[in-house]
């Protein structure tokens, strides 16, 4: 890792040695803005009420304050999931910052009216003493949330930029209260990053999620008022899943199964949905409803779960497994005991401004 006395002002400043080859086995690749392929989303606050009920998480039973941030961020995608990389504020500079509120949040990443994102991460400390890099991470609707393959790995393509990170480093982040080993494998001189993710041991079955069963029928089922009753394979890989096997993977399918469980009741902190079907070649396919989000062409944490699921309904072997869905291909490693590494690319777009004004319109409007 690069040098972590290097001074605070300039975290968002490209470093000399990104821009060419200053010593061996040392690569940078200029700055380059390339926009996210793929047409755009659409970005539904169809999760309102879940919002409302978790916009602030807590640990250990603490309210969480809601960070400040700077107006500068970094932009990546991973397969048209695209997240916003903010730096959290220090306690003196805060009074120039953004308070990160719900509604603030769902500003920022409006689709028209903002930046636009899939959603929001706040590197809490880009030196931190013990080298494990904190954050939060924070969904469209303005509700925070545990993990996201996509904006972890997106994380590690920012930490790259800021000279943190190098090719062929092993880092560490912290996100949701757990450790997360990372790699940085290459780099490619288009700003495509393959990064790997270490997501750990996944957990399957309803206590695995601490489903209220009670809300379900009595086979377990969620009953949609018009589908009828849906069977799902509930999976936590640091966040909640429910993976339904079905060969119909329809948008409109999609949003009817995806925008009822996302907040069932039976999941007291709402749930990531995905569509799933074992197709002949031995892929896993996928659709993808996430939670406070909405429909999304990639996510990394639905690909594992889904083939988490595929594995222990033995629909699969363990071993590897490519996931493909809206935005493109991931691969997911499972072992016999579900632990489970993601890894993909991640394309750095570039950097955006918040505009002073619009930070003054945010907070007038509340």
């Amino acid at each position: 890792m690069s040098d972590p006395t290097r001074p605070k002002a300039d975290r968002f400043q490209t470093p000399p040695d990104l821009l060419h080859e200053t010593s061996p086995g040392r690569k940078g690749f200029a700055r380059r803005d390339h926009g996210a392929s793929g047409k755009p989303r659409r970005i539904d606050n169809a999760d309102a009420t879940h919002s409302r009920r978790i916009r602030k998480r807590s640990r250990k039973g603490v309210q969480m304050e809601s960070p400040t941030i700077g107006r500068e961020a970094f932009r990546g995608h991973g397969l048209g999931n695209d997240y916003l990389v903010f730096e959290a504020l220090e306690p003196e500079a805060r009074e120039q910052g953004i308070l990160l509120t719900p509604a603030n949040v769902r500003a920022i990443c409006h689709r028209t009216r903002g930046l636009g994102s899939d959603g929001i991460i706040v590197l809490l400390d880009p030196d931190p003493d013990d080298g494990v890099f904190p954050l939060r991470m924070f969904n469209p609707d303005g509700s925070e949330f545990e993990r996201s393959g996509n904006g972890l790995r997106i994380l590690g393509a920012c930490l790259h930029r800021m000279g943190r990170v190098a090719e062929g480093d092993t880092f560490r982040v912290r996100s949701g209260g757990s450790e997360i080993a990372m790699t940085l494998h290459s780099v490619s001189e288009f700003g495509i990053l393959d990064l790997s993710v270490e997501m750990g041991t996944a957990r399957t079955g309803f206590e695995a999620l601490g489903l209220d069963t009670g809300a379900l029928d009595d086979a377990r089922r969620a009953v949609h008022p018009e589908l009828g009753p849906l069977d799902f394979h509930p999976v936590s890989v640091g966040n909640p899943h429910a993976v339904l096997f079905t060969p119909d993977l329809s948008d409109t399918h999609r949003d009817a199964v995806g925008a009822f469980l996302a907040v069932h009741p039976a999941f007291p902190e709402g749930t990531n949905v995905q569509l799933a079907h074992l197709e002949d070649s031995g892929q896993l396919r996928i659709a993808i409803w996430e939670r406070g989000v909405g429909a999304t062409e990639a996510s990394g944490t639905s690909s594992c779960a889904a083939a988490v699921a595929a594995v222990d309904t033995g629909k699969l072997p363990a071993g590897r497994i490519e996931v493909t869905m809206e935005g493109g291909l991931l691969a997911v490693e499972v072992t016999a005991e579900l632990e489970v590494t993601l890894r993909g690319p991640v394309q750095e777009v570039g950097r955006v401004e918040i505009a002073k004004a619009f930070v003054r319109w945010m907070a007038q409007a509340g």
